[in-house]
């Protein structure tokens, strides 16, 4: 009997100490619930992502998720979904310090709280609507709320309550919820429009706040307001992952068609390479209306290389709205197959610098809601 009792013990304790890579025990005590932004993704979820490899083994990239690491430890990485404390009960400014905000005051994630601008970033569009996605590692009621920084915030000090603008922008109750429980692709999900007048770099804070327990989630999700439509940077060995979801469909206004044709040439945006180009980069592109009338637009499209090489050249990819036909372009050499429009640079506009931006243009008809496709590229 006392050999079988002790069986038992032992096995239970084996188990408890191999689950103890999943689950993270807060000074608080255990965690109960599992979640983190997922889009715009919160510093540990991309981190994450950025470290994934085919072994299973978790190895960061990105240089600010390195630090994290070398800070707070591996266990952040594989318990990304648990920043948390257990005795929050939904207090904030004086419970959680200034300086500890990414971290939620939790010692086991305090290397997410530090100040660099080189985390993985997500690109959005002020003022756009979109799908907001949060993890459901573990479901639970509660509600969502997301916050900003203001204008003065820098990215070269760490997150203060007073960087926060005022109020969240959204707000969000009991959302409804896809994929499975306690996944990497299970997640709360919830439209939400972004916070107008914001450009360049910022932060998107959120908080879960559980209404059946004291339990409370945070997260800080790097963005930079740039045009984009979701686009990750930074993660991997510097590659850019799609949109999660596509931009939303918009009216754009009526105006009076352009009175003379586009150029057919213009100068090239950046200066000729001086270094080898990559095999692959970080390519990001952003699709905007300039000009709209009955029956046809004008738009451009930007060609980001956020990758820490120079391209030689580069390709865009997009499916035309139905009702929609390229009738001339400039700044690019253009082929369809049916509605697949590819566009590839010319001569004097494939060379772009780490972070530089060329762009082409191009006349089309349109029948019906002139409605905006998702572009994306590569360089070389």
């Amino acid at each position: 009997m006392h050999r079988s009792r002790m069986a038992a013990l032992l096995t239970a304790a084996a188990t408890t100490l191999a689950a103890g890579v999943f689950a993270l025990v807060t000074n608080s005590g255990p965690a109960a619930a599992h979640g983190a932004a997922m889009t715009p993704g919160a510093r540990t979820y991309l981190c994450w992502k950025d470290g994934l490899t085919q072994t299973g083994e978790i190895k960061p990239n990105n240089p600010a998720c390195s630090a994290a690491v070398a800070q707070s430890g591996t266990n952040s990485l594989y318990n990304w979904f648990s920043v948390l404390r257990s005795d929050a009960g939904g207090r904030t400014v004086g419970f959680i310090p200034d300086g500890q905000l990414c971290s939620g005051g939790n010692p086991g994630f305090s290397g997410y709280d530090l100040a660099r601008n080189d985390w993985p970033i997500t690109h959005l569009t002020a003022g756009r609507a979109m799908e907001f996605r949060y993890s459901n590692w573990a479901h639970h009621p509660g509600t969502f709320y997301f916050y900003v920084t203001k204008n003065t915030w820098s990215p070269t000090r760490a997150l203060a309550w007073s960087d926060l603008e005022d109020q969240p922008f959204l707000t969000v109750t009991n959302p409804p919820q896809r994929g499975s429980v306690g996944t990497a692709d299970g997640h709360y999900y919830f439209n939400g429009t972004l916070p107008t007048n914001k450009s360049g770099r910022h932060i998107i804070y959120s908080r879960w706040v559980r209404s059946d327990s004291q339990e409370n989630f945070f997260g800080c999700s790097d963005v930079t307001f740039d045009g984009g439509n979701g686009e990750v940077t930074g993660i991997g060995s510097g590659g850019t992952t799609p949109p999660t979801t596509a931009p939303p469909t918009t009216t754009p206004p009526t105006t009076t068609p352009p009175t003379t044709a586009p150029p057919t040439t213009r100068p090239p945006t950046t200066a000729p390479p001086t270094t080898m180009p990559p095999g692959n980069g970080s390519c990001m592109a952003v699709y905007a209306l300039t000009n709209s009338w009955q029956g046809g637009f004008q738009a451009e499209v930007t060609i980001m290389n956020h990758s820490s090489q120079t391209y030689s050249g580069w390709t865009a990819n997009w499916t035309l709205p139905s009702g929609q036909s390229i009738s001339q372009l400039w700044n690019g050499n253009l082929s369809t197959s049916g509605s697949s429009v590819t566009v590839t640079n010319v001569s004097y506009n494939g060379t772009i610098a780490p972070e530089g931006t060329t762009t082409f243009g191009f006349l089309a008809s349109s029948s019906g809601t002139n409605s905006l496709p998702t572009v994306t590229c590569t360089g070389r």
